[in-house]
């Protein structure tokens, strides 16, 4: 898959911005992997050369960090933290909840309708709200099953779900 002109043009615009030309090759994978779903050896090429980098240091960039992927991810793909903050509080039972509700058996898999995948990761940064993921560039809060349930209805387009997320927690996704 090749990267369309609008990603590359943000991409050869970014160099300006940082001080050291290298520290603008994540935000110009995240830009790819916004555009694509993944990251595709081609996209790692053109991201090299629209920088003027070596290749092998973007592919490097690519592999050392768990929030870009090399494999297809639903459209939706949640990070859920599994930190200390969050064990505590019930992320193992949360990650088994949203696999079983999305209808996958392993981290990484991709629902049958495309939608979801979901992964433990390390640390989100915010132990106060435990426990908690990342989806879609937002954060939520103070999760449960029940209002995991209400995001994925949301996500699957349902407007109710929406609404009684809002009622629900009205802070959640708003960080």
């Amino acid at each position: 898959m090749t990267l369309s002109d609008h990603t590359l043009k943000e991409i050869r615009e970014l160099p300006p911005k940082y001080p050291h030309i290298r520290s603008a090759v994540m935000p110009a994978l995240d830009l790819v992997q916004e555009e694509l779903g993944m990251l595709t050896q081609e996209a790692m090429t053109q991201v090299a050369q629209a920088l003027q980098v070596d290749p092998g240091y973007v592919e490097g960039v690519a592999t050392f960090y768990s929030l870009f992927h090399l494999e297809p991810v639903g459209k939706h793909h949640l990070y859920v933290c599994n930190n200390l903050s969050c064990q505590l509080r019930g992320a193992e039972e949360l990650l088994t909840h949203i696999k079983e509700s999305i209808g996958v058996s392993e981290y990484g898999q991709v629902s049958a309708d495309g939608l979801f995948s979901v992964e433990p990761v390390e640390c989100l940064g915010a132990c106060e709200y435990a426990p908690m993921l990342r989806a879609d560039h937002r954060f939520h809060y103070d999760l449960t099953p029940a209002k995991i349930d209400t995001l994925l209805k949301e996500w699957r387009g349902d407007r109710e779900g929406k609404k009684a997320r809002k009622e629900a927690h009205p802070r959640a996704g708003s960080h």
